[in-house]
């Protein structure tokens, strides 16, 4: 039985759509703008949170299964350097809106770089190792790691996050893979909050 990773695809694009707001905003010269501080605020919180999480509870046991597979050993030890890759790109990127920097578009842009070139390499290497090593109730056991790590509040601005610009077959898709009571609570509490902080505007 295959993994279902539909969760981490959304999440995966869920990224490459901020990166591209930010990157917008700051070729515009409108990153000044609280909405951009803001969504960059969710930005750096989402992924410290997705990263935090791959580390601890999803890398460990792929790494336990790959005895006397060298190969695939480095290939999780190159993902696990890129994670850290991130944090000078993220500091400067930060430190670029906080100062008003006329390098900020150069900064965004080397964290555009890095940051999707992590991603596809995780989707068309690491995701297939996962499948092969680990099963569906692994795989079940990291989500739970990650609604943990997340809490309540935070699931409440992930959940509409992740949905944010999506077509309506990305989003059924979306929450067809989370808990059942997650669809109706988005609607009826989390997106509305969620609209109200109006991220990313200009």
């Amino acid at each position: 039985m295959s993994i279902d990773f539909t969760i981490m695809y959304a999440t995966h694009d869920a990224f490459r759509r901020d990166l591209t707001r930010l990157s917008t905003a700051a070729a515009a010269g409108r990153a000044d703008a609280p909405g951009v501080h803001a969504g960059w605020a969710n930005f750096t919180r989402q992924l410290h949170v997705h990263h935090t999480v791959e580390d601890a509870a999803l890398w460990p046991p792929v790494l336990a299964r790959l005895t006397d597979r060298p190969t695939d050993t480095a290939l999780m030890a190159d993902v696990e350097a890129e994670h850290a890759s991130l944090d000078p790109a993220l500091h400067a990127v930060d430190k670029a809106l906080r100062t008003h920097s006329a390098d900020l578009a150069e900064h965004v842009h080397t964290l555009t770089r890095i940051l999707t070139d992590h991603m596809a390499h995780e989707e068309t290497a690491a995701l297939p190792l996962i499948d092969d090593v680990l099963t569906p109730r692994d795989w079940n056991a990291f989500r739970g790691a990650m609604a943990r790590k997340q809490g309540p509040s935070g699931a409440a601005a992930y959940v509409p996050w992740v949905l944010d610009s999506t077509t309506p077959e990305q989003r059924q898709h979306f929450l067809a893979a989370m808990p059942g009571p997650v669809a109706a609570i988005n609607t009826l509490f989390w997106e509305r909050r969620y609209r109200r902080r109006e991220l990313w505007k200009h």
